[in-house]
């Protein structure tokens, strides 16, 4: 019989369920105490062994949780668990798993309708705290423009930070689920996309009607983001051909 691996294992299982993987891992840890805000993850190496999954694969999971504000990577240090945001449980992974199903206009209109408002809350009521992270992120974005994977992580931590900013909790939970599910398919096909300076001069638009407290302009940058990037995304391609399948089912 062949001998089980740590590979074999790896291949037999798809890429969002390894995701989950180590998603419902670090969930685990935290829901028992064994993280708190500020400690630092174990090692990649430990970590993986633990998992019994590559480290590409973990690597796929932790940019997940960085991506929704449970984690931040902190250069030559490590990853840590963040200070303040609330952590994945398990009601919102299944939340997330049912989005999974939802079409790719139905998330779009969902978007619409939520982002648009929350950009024009979030210039009314945002602290200076999330003004200057706003700054970060749209900076990192210009600074990662030639690494799709690390770009959309600061994407998608800058809708984060503008759903946090709003300071209604009830909306920032919708769009926290809605997040989640577009980061898990972003994160196949942001490699093929082209438009990443125009995102990111976007973004820095919307940041900077919020940092005047200019309601409609950022609403209306908002709305005409979310346009661009829903014609440029309906032109990537998945990076796989079963995933390129997949993908002309839903358009």
């Amino acid at each position: 019989m062949p001998t089980k691996t740590s590979n074999s294992r790896t291949t037999a299982k798809p890429h969002s369920q390894l995701t989950m993987q180590v998603v419902e891992h670090v969930r685990s840890l935290i829901a028992r105490g064994e993280l708190r805000p500020g400690d630092r993850l174990p090692p990649e190496r430990e970590l993986a062994k633990k998992l019994d999954i590559s480290r590409s694969s973990l690597r796929a999971g932790i940019g997940f949780l960085s991506a929704m504000g449970v984690l931040k990577s902190r250069h030559g240090a490590g990853t840590f668990v963040s200070d303040g945001p609330p952590a994945l449980d398990r009601n919102s992974l299944n939340v997330l798993g049912a989005l999974h199903g939802f079409l790719p206009w139905q998330m779009f209109e969902a978007r619409l309708v939520l982002e648009a408002d929350l950009a024009a809350l979030a210039s009314e009521r945002a602290t200076d705290e999330h003004i200057a992270a706003l700054a970060e992120e749209v900076a990192e974005m210009y600074a990662s423009l030639e690494q799709p994977q690390e770009y959309l992580i600061h994407d998608v931590r800058f809708h984060r930070t503008i759903a946090l900013a709003a300071g209604n909790p009830i909306l920032a939970t919708l769009m926290e689920t809605i997040t989640a599910a577009l980061y898990d398919v972003r994160s196949k096909t942001v490699a093929q996309s082209t438009d990443r300076k125009e995102s990111a001069e976007m973004h820095r638009a919307i940041y900077r009607a919020i940092r005047a407290r200019n309601p409609e302009g950022a609403r209306d940058a908002m709305r005409e983001h979310l346009y661009r990037a829903r014609a440029s995304q309906d032109m990537e391609v998945p990076t796989s051909a079963t995933e390129g399948a997949a993908g002309k089912t839903q358009s």
